[in-house]
């Protein structure tokens, strides 16, 4: 009985060591996991807000968030003319109104988490 637990073992170490190793070769992946936060500038609530589908957070007028929204995934490496498509809802009264906006990404030399800004429309 003994030998087949050390069989089973063995048999599982070897294979994630073959996992590792598939890993290893197959190099790093071209994504990077970002948690999403929102810095609101208005004097409105945000009721919610995503970055390409992800997120989904409320926040409060004047008020900001760290990342803590899970989560969506960056390219790791940045390249010109990036767009995420960003969607809000910033009820006027009691009415919901949802905008979205495809938007160029800043430039960045690591992926890291993402901030959405809100800042007061120019009328």
């Amino acid at each position: 009985m003994k030998w087949i637990i050390c069989l089973g073992v063995a048999l599982l170490l070897s294979g994630c060591a073959l996992k590792a190793r598939q890993l290893e070769e197959a190099g790093p992946s071209p994504t990077a996991g970002a948690q999403v936060g929102i810095v609101n500038h208005t004097g409105e609530s945000i009721y919610s807000a995503s970055v390409d589908g992800a997120g989904g957070a409320n926040m409060a007028r004047w008020g900001a968030g760290g990342a803590e929204v899970c989560c969506t995934s960056i390219p790791r490496v940045w390249y010109p003319g990036m767009m995420v498509l960003v969607r809000w809802n910033m009820p006027e009264g009691h009415t919901d109104v949802v905008k979205e906006k495809m938007v160029e990404v800043e430039k960045y030399d690591e992926p890291g988490d993402i901030y959405m800004h809100f800042f007061p429309m120019m009328r």
